[in-house]
């Protein structure tokens, strides 16, 4: 039996492993590192979800809010594991967390390539948004000097 609970940081070595076996994923050295995701998890208490079978981590979401909307990151399952229900219970338990805090709009991104994702979130109901750009801005030194110039 599958157990979708809480994620803990004590989970952190077997989420990472979790996240290399996804093809296509993409790690960023700062943010995923162990020290950024404590940080997101303590910032977030409660929300951020994992699937366990067995004592293997199988599914994972970082799942955070900035008091006003939530952003899922980060979904996955492991590959056999797959078509069990295991995503939506997760999305359903972070949803779940989330309508607590009293926040009421979730957001997503998945890459245009992630053909697996994209099929699984069309799947469960949620909606590809065809009417706002998505903007990123790398905070470090260099960038923060060539902006300001």
């Amino acid at each position: 039996m599958t157990e979708i609970r809480e994620m803990r940081i004590s989970d952190y070595e077997n989420v990472k492993e979790l996240w290399l076996t996804i093809k296509g994923f993409a790690m960023r050295s700062l943010d995923d590192s162990r020290e950024g995701v404590e940080r997101f998890i303590e910032r977030n208490p409660g929300l951020s979800t994992v699937a366990v079978d067995d004592g293997l981590v199988v599914g994972a979401i970082l799942c955070g809010h900035d008091g006003r909307r939530a952003t899922l990151y980060h979904v996955c399952v492991r590959e056999s594991f797959r078509k069990r229900g295991i995503g939506r219970a997760m999305v359903v338990r972070c949803m779940e967390q989330l309508e607590k805090a009293g926040i009421n709009k979730v957001a997503l991104i998945a890459f245009t390539s992630n053909d697996v994702g994209n099929a699984f979130w069309n799947r469960i109901g949620w909606t590809k948004r065809e009417d706002l750009n998505y903007y990123d801005f790398t905070l470090n030194k260099e960038n923060i000097v060539r902006f300001n110039a």
